[in-house]
């Protein structure tokens, strides 16, 4: 999950003074340009590249005091390191930013319920789906306080949690979820692809809980609809779009849509190949 300014700052009033009180001088690290900059790179799935540039950036930002921008760039890191499959690393950087969140003083900030978003993902990534579901569980407490519908960060939340409910064979709940992630992510302009994730995770489930011959017919239409969305017109200049196709082609291709899963993956190598 990348972040948004709003995931690692939070609003003060410019006319409180107590902000400045007694608080060491902050040499800020560039965040925006850093979290463009990674986008850059995870669009051309260059994973080693992203970790060099946050590692280093991180120095600065500790040598700083900078903490909100050490803050989001392990949040980067912990998701990089999933990605990679390297378990203490992303268990370290997850730890590494809840830590921050006690020294930012924001125990119960949207900033933390990112943050307890993305270690839920990397437990669950790492086989731990109790422990996953706990963080979720926070973040959700979180985020349903103070986000609105159509928040793209909530869509992510309930299909995610989605995910974790389904490993631990809590199918109906799993799929509950994965329809109230997509009724949000209708609310937000270009979530097309997210949509098909949520819906692919879906047919996962009822493939699960029905087996192959009783989920048949829910699955091809979770499914089509996946495709569908991922044909959306434009959503191709989507940065992550790539990741879209590269996710969703094996599932596609389980489920006997080979023509789609060729084309996606086609699709996710011309993408990762561009300079």
């Amino acid at each position: 999950m990348s972040l948004s300014k709003e995931d690692y700052q939070e609003p003060v009033c410019a006319f409180d003074s107590s902000q400045w009180k007694d608080k060491p001088v902050v040499k800020a690290i560039p965040v925006n340009r850093i979290i463009e900059k990674l986008d850059e790179l995870y669009g051309r799935n260059d994973l080693p590249a992203a970790v060099r540039l946050a590692d280093y950036w991180i120095q600065e930002a500790r040598a700083g005091n900078d903490l909100s921008g050490e803050f989001a760039l392990r949040n980067e890191l912990m998701g990089t390191y999933r990605k990679m499959g390297n378990r203490g690393k992303a268990l370290e950087n997850a730890a590494a930013a809840l830590r921050l969140i006690e020294s930012m003083g924001q125990k119960g900030s949207i900033s933390e319920g990112t943050a307890l978003v993305n270690t839920a993902t990397v437990y669950r990534a790492f086989d731990m789906p109790a422990e996953s579901l706990e963080f979720f569980r926070k973040a959700s407490n979180i985020y349903e306080a103070f986000l609105k519908p159509g928040d793209p960060r909530l869509g992510g939340l309930y299909n995610n949690m989605g995910v974790t409910l389904s490993s631990l064979g809590r199918f109906d709940e799993a799929i509950e979820l994965y329809f109230k992630a997509i009724d949000n992510m209708r609310l937000t302009e270009g979530s097309e692809g997210e949509q098909a994730v949520s819906w692919l995770n879906m047919a996962d489930a009822y493939y699960e809980k029905l087996g192959p011959e009783g989920s048949e017919v829910a699955v091809y239409e979770c499914c089509n609809k996946a495709i569908d969305l991922l044909n959306t017109e434009g959503l191709q200049d989507d940065v992550n779009y790539a990741f879209y196709c590269e996710k969703s082609a094996p599932v596609l291709g389980f489920y006997g849509f080979f023509a789609a899963q060729e084309e996606l993956r086609s699709r996710a190598e011309e993408m990762y190949g561009r300079p």
